[in-house]
């Protein structure tokens, strides 16, 4: 049985329905999916490193769609971005899409000291304070360290809103990373009702899913972004590929970048998001 191994340095069957969906979720079709998947399996070998398959889906799917040859692996490309202010803003970006009102980040008096929290979100009835971590490393778990913090955190300016500090009557917390939670993490923050995002999780509706079905995919899905101008972007706000294509002409000229690098960012980005559409 041939075996592929996972950055985390963790042993597993080769699959290659994990190439075709891979490959599906790039908007190719079923039959070239299928045949990518077939040609990575034949220049697999036992133990091959599941970077390195990706490497090669990319090269083989490159060959029927070549825009394929500038971008990044999503879970990669999320990971490229600044954690402040550019993966703040892009959280922020799509807890809106999902229909939630956030307030960005400030400091909060609590009971026992002063908190600086990424954010507070409201929907209905809900007033959550938000904390988004980021890690570098996409295959790094976040931590039971971070729903322990949280909890205290959450516990103390309930306390201070009791004690009159400030107005905002926290109902609960909500944490959003881009990897995946540790198993005590999950459990401890489920078990203390502390709301998680991460990338796999709630099933079906975890980071990786909200970007896909609503097409909220970062400006880092483009190969060798140039760092300065990527920083420009983000320092505006801009995070995403189709916050690019509808940024004002106006606006990207005051970004004092040169024409040619911009036009090709978003030629580069329009052939993106007119590929995951189909």
């Amino acid at each position: 049985m041939l075996q592929v191994i996972k950055a985390s340095g963790v042993r597993e069957k080769f699959e290659k329905q994990k190439i075709i969906n891979t490959c599906l979720r790039m908007g190719a079709s079923k039959e070239v999916a299928e045949r990518v998947a077939e040609k990575v399996y034949k220049k697999s070998y036992q133990g091959i490193p599941t970077k390195k398959i990706l490497k090669l889906t990319f090269k083989f799917l490159g060959k029927y769609k070549p825009e394929i040859k500038f971008v990044l692996d999503l879970r990669e490309a999320v990971s490229k971005l600044r954690p402040t202010p550019d993966f703040e803003q892009f959280v922020r970006l799509l807890l809106k899409e999902q229909g939630y009102k956030v307030s960005p980040a400030r400091f909060v008096r609590g009971k026992c000291i002063k908190h600086e929290i990424d954010g507070i979100v409201r929907k209905g009835k809900e007033i959550l304070y938000l904390e988004v971590k980021h890690h570098v490393k996409f295959h790094a778990r976040t931590p039971l360290e971070v729903p322990l913090s949280v909890w205290a955190t959450l516990d103390d300016l309930k306390d201070g809103f009791r004690a009159g500090y400030h107005k905002i009557n926290f109902t609960g917390a909500l944490i959003v990373c881009n990897t995946k939670f540790s198993t005590y993490a999950r459990n401890y923050a489920l078990a203390k009702g502390i709301r998680i995002i991460s990338w796999d999780f709630p099933a079906n509706s975890g980071l990786k899913e909200i970007i896909k079905e609503r097409n909220l995919y970062p400006i880092t899905m483009v190969k060798d972004l140039d760092k300065k101008v990527e920083e420009k972007l983000g320092n505006r706000g801009i995070v995403l590929l189709k916050q690019l294509v509808e940024t004002d002409a106006k606006l990207l000229a005051e970004l004092k970048v040169e024409k040619r690098k911009i036009s090709s960012l978003i030629g580069k980005a329009k052939k993106l998001l007119a590929s995951y559409k189909k």
